[in-house]
């Protein structure tokens, strides 16, 4: 290994922050460039997700998280040597081989994807790097693996609206299972272990991830318009999508909340408050072209290739957040710009109002339904085999 190579996987390995010795040994001598043939070296060896397939339309449907979430999510797994592992979401097979290496020749890493073309490459990529044992399974990963099962950890890598009861069949007692949670547009990355008759959450942290295909995709939907911006809708939503591409073209009107905030802040923080008070929530998301202007305001969070935020969509008009120097505002587009943005700014009033919550103290347990209404309170999220309970304690 080149000290160049050598040097950039140390640096990797240093921003991911690893709390378990084994994981940051893991990020230190897994090659990720194996896993992403043709990408520049600075590039992969950066801390960013890169986005490996898109569908015919341009959205990303598979890609190679961001380390550092990477690092933290096999912290919380608390992978030990000898565990058998069920991970779903193969993609480019390297979180697999993180996995791997930490649970050594004794274990067992089982990694699925729903597209042949990925887990074939998955394949291809682990037997490259020194992980030949790791089992690639096409499948969706709704159904687990039966054939390899009980696992003593299960790890989701795409975000997800359920919990399947096959990997509730398939967990072995004492399991702990580790996914990112669509809570209508946001998401949440939860840590769940098995008690009387449900699973509790032991951790609860922010995320971001590109949502499931098949069984367990998301309640909601995401369109994306034909002014390239991808709109993540509420469940029932009524608004027309090209009735909403106009209306970004269009006039807008601005109503400053008097609230400041980081950009991140609204994001993580104010998003999560959203989604959790907010059934109207969307996200928007638009790539940066290389030419031209963007779509969304400027004040959203920005990442280098893209940038994002959230807002409230109605019949005739949408909502959305920004922030600057100013403060946050909130600029409403269409018809119903008006009402929209009123309450939207209210809703931000109300959170500031509240402390800023976000995931601090947040619990997320997990009820197979039916099930009766918890005593502890909170929001109530059905959906099609599970009762998830949100609820903070301070």
């Amino acid at each position: 290994m080149s000290e160049e190579l050598a040097q950039l996987r140390e640096d990797l390995a240093a921003k991911a922050q690893a709390r378990d010795p084994r994981v940051a040994k893991a990020l230190l001598d897994v090659p990720r460039h194996l896993f992403l043939p043709g990408v520049p070296l600075d590039e992969v060896y950066a801390d960013e997700a890169i986005v490996t397939k898109r569908d015919d339309n341009g959205k990303p449907v598979s890609s190679s998280s961001q380390p550092a979430l990477m690092a933290h999510m096999l912290d919380q797994l608390d992978l030990k040597p000898g565990h058998r592992v069920l991970e779903v979401g193969a993609g480019t097979g390297y979180n697999a081989a993180l996995i791997a290496h930490v649970v050594g020749p004794e274990g067992v890493v089982v990694t699925v994807d729903l597209d042949e073309d990925l887990t074939e490459a998955a394949r291809q990529h682990l037997a490259a790097a020194g992980y030949p044992q790791v089992i690639v399974h096409t499948g969706d990963g709704a159904d687990g693996c039966q054939e390899h099962a009980p696992y003593d950890r299960i790890i989701a890598t795409v975000a997800l609206s359920d919990l399947p009861p096959a990997w509730l069949s398939q967990a072995a007692p004492g399991a702990l299972i580790v996914l990112p949670l669509d809570v209508r547009a946001a998401q949440v990355l939860v840590t769940l272990s098995h008690h009387d008759g449900y699973w509790a959450s032991q951790a609860v942290s922010s995320c971001g991830f590109i949502r499931m295909r098949g069984a367990l995709t998301s309640s909601s939907s995401t369109v994306k318009l034909d002014n390239g911006v991808a709109l993540h809708l509420p469940s029932g939503c009524p608004a027309d999508p090209a009735e909403l591409a106009r209306a970004l073209a269009g006039p807008h009107i601005s109503a400053p909340t008097g609230v400041t905030a980081e950009a991140a802040e609204l994001l993580w923080s104010l998003g999560l408050w959203l989604s959790t008070t907010e059934s109207r929530l969307t996200e928007l998301t638009e790539e940066i072209p290389e030419e031209g202007p963007t779509v969304l305001p400027d004040g959203v969070l920005r990442h280098k290739s893209f940038r994002t935020t959230y807002g409230i969509v109605g019949e005739h008009g949408l909502a959305i957040l920004a922030g600057g120097e100013q403060g946050v505002t909130a600029i409403g587009f269409g018809q119903q710009a008006d009402q929209l943005v009123a309450e939207l700014a209210a809703q931000v009033r109300a959170w500031d109002e509240a402390g800023r919550p976000g995931v601090a103290g947040l619990h997320v347990d997990a009820y197979p339904r039916p099930a009766p209404a918890p005593e502890n309170g909170g929001l109530i999220i059905d959906r099609q085999w599970t009762r998830f309970v949100l609820y903070r304690v301070r």
